[in-house]
């Protein structure tokens, strides 16, 4: 069976992560999302918020798992029994950051590989940050996350507003 992880912080899931994970689905038997704890970031939603949100978002695929995770991903992936980690690629400097952490993960696990999958232009410049800040700003954020996230996000930026 071939398995593989996507790792990230998922804070919010995207249409842009979305994305990346159909497709993974197309290579792959199963693909973990690995949702991230990471003390290097303060996030918006729990890690339990974000697994819920994914898992509403990927119900309809069916070999996708979604699990939170802490520590270093390839000691994750091999925990999972995968071979690869899935990275998306937005633009050039999404490429030098995953390029370094490729070739470090390939250096503390060589029997897994990373593969790199391009967004679809139309998610290319979507990233959870300016979700966030868009969201803040009570702007639409409609066209960039599934519904029910949107409206996760705006509940946490702006209780008053009724759904």
């Amino acid at each position: 069976m071939r398995i593989a992880i996507y790792p990230g912080t998922f804070d919010p899931v995207t249409n842009g992560h979305l994305d990346i994970l159909k497709r993974a689905t197309e290579f792959f038997d199963e693909v973990i999302v690995a949702v991230a704890v990471d003390s290097n970031k303060t996030t918006l939603f729990s890690l339990e918020e974000r697994i819920q949100l994914l898992e509403t978002a990927a119900e309809e695929l069916s070999q996708v798992k979604i699990r939170g995770f802490e520590g270093l991903t390839v000691e994750f992936a091999r925990q999972c029994g995968a071979n690869a980690i899935i990275r998306g690629l937005r633009a050039m400097q999404d490429f030098e950051y995953e390029f370094q952490l490729a070739l470090m993960n390939k250096k503390l696990a060589a029997d897994i590989e990373t593969i790199f999958l391009m967004t679809q232009s139309e998610f290319s410049f979507i990233s959870s940050s300016s979700i966030k800040w868009a969201a803040s700003l009570k702007g639409n954020i409609s066209e960039f996350v599934p519904p029910h996230v949107e409206r996760a996000i705006y509940r946490k930026y702006h209780p008053e507003i009724d759904d």
